[in-house]
């Protein structure tokens, strides 16, 4: 009896046709952006109560709160390295490929970037109402009310303990839901390449070779060399791993969203046997604050940026460059464009000049889309991986007996 396909290849077929009906028809395939706008929001309002209840679930159910702290102290230390470890590729790539030589830089300034959030990254960790976290979709503000809220429903003992047999009841909901909502992703990922086809051409990476080049390729070797290295170093199962996360990765690679797969990237890694506590604290975390894909691409503009308009960089000076992007780089959230948003704020506050900071802004733009998909796909692979990691130090990964 043959196997049915799954939803991966689903998903690519969608992405293959969306591509073609872009190039055929550009104006049609433009209109088709709603598909995708409609699959993100679908997928937006499952975020909330997904995180909220396998959160509440993970930590008030277990009854092992000293857990937690320790369990975060490793996962923000996996993610600060990590983000060390793409930038210092994304400089070695940077110094090698020389992306910026010979482009000519605009003579005018181009769009200038959006404003960053007002207020310091920390004051932005804590939500004044969880209402509007929820609402705006912030990741690390509804992560932050949970986990607080569930060490409560945990102290209260007894009388906590409906609130916990509700919030059990709703992930299992909640994951039922994801089910549903991810058979419609072949649709929005079709719109989605049909409308970036259809806006910029299959050759929207042509006048940028070198760059387009540097980003594939050291993406790749994140995702194909690092994070095997790592699955092999920390035994995670690594053909399994790469099979688990196919999905999540389609899904954030053709829709340009880490939000759009994080509901599948939390179920796909629970089912690879993940506890589900790690995975409701890593997975959502990560998609705010380990973007080492995003990471990678912020190194390689930067370099490019300083290299197109011709400004020299001592050894010192790129040490000085690597330290500024590092924190920028913790300020990527997850709408468009917010690297270039990042990349400008770092640009900036390492002294480059406010012009080519907006000029280079502009320049970027129109290529930014081509690049924006593997980024997205390595953030999701990455953090699927510190789930694993997190969970194999933490003595609770539990891989199924096919896996070992």
């Amino acid at each position: 009896m043959s196997r049915r396909p799954g939803l991966t290849f689903y998903i690519l077929l969608a992405l293959a046709l969306g591509a073609l009906v872009g190039w055929l028809w550009p104006e049609v395939g433009r209109q088709l952006q709603v598909l995708a706008t409609i699959f993100i929001r679908l997928v937006m309002m499952i975020i909330a109560p997904l995180i909220f209840s396998t959160l509440v679930v993970g930590i008030a159910g277990s009854g092992e709160l000293k857990k937690l702290g320790a369990m975060a102290v490793k996962t923000v230390a996996y993610f600060l390295i990590l983000t060390a470890v793409a930038l210092a590729l994304s400089f070695a790539i940077g110094n090698w490929l020389q992306p910026g030589q010979g482009i000519a830089p605009p003579t005018e300034a181009g769009a200038a970037p959006s404003a960053l959030p007002e207020g310091s990254f920390w004051v932005r960790l804590f939500p004044t109402s969880v209402v509007d976290a929820m609402a705006r979709g912030d990741v690390i503000q509804i992560v932050l009310f949970s986990v607080v809220f569930a060490v409560a429903v945990s102290a209260s003992g007894a009388r906590g303990r409906p609130v916990l047999e509700f919030c059990r009841s709703l992930a299992d909901v909640m994951f039922k839901f994801t089910d549903m909502v991810m058979w419609a992703a072949p649709v929005g990922v079709f719109g989605a390449a049909a409308a970036m086809v259809g806006t910029h051409g299959l050759k929207v990476g042509e006048a940028f070779l070198r760059l387009t080049l540097g980003v594939y390729l050291g993406l790749a070797l994140m995702l194909f060399v690092l994070y095997a290295l790592l699955c092999l170093t920390f035994r995670i199962p690594l053909l399994a791993f790469y099979q688990a996360i196919r999905e999540p990765f389609t899904i954030a690679f053709a829709t340009t969203s880490s939000a759009a797969a994080l509901p599948r990237a939390m179920e796909v890694m629970e089912n690879f046997g993940v506890h589900r506590r790690v995975v409701a604290f890593v997975l959502p975390t990560g998609t705010a604050f380990n973007l080492a894909g995003s990471a990678f691409f912020i190194g390689v503009a930067g370099l490019f940026v300083v290299q197109a308009f011709g400004i020299p960089l001592a050894a010192g000076d790129q040490l000085v460059l690597f330290g500024t992007l590092f924190v920028a780089s913790k300020g990527v959230t997850n709408v468009p464009r917010s690297s270039l948003v990042a990349l400008a704020a770092g640009l900036s506050s390492f002294g480059v000049a406010p012009e080519v900071v907006a000029a280079s802004f502009g320049l970027l733009l129109g290529i930014d889309p081509i690049l924006d998909m593997p980024r997205t796909g390595v953030n999701t692979a990455g953090n699927c991986l510190a789930a694993a990691l997190v969970a194999r130090w933490q003595g609770s990964f539990r891989p199924q007996p096919s896996q070992n």
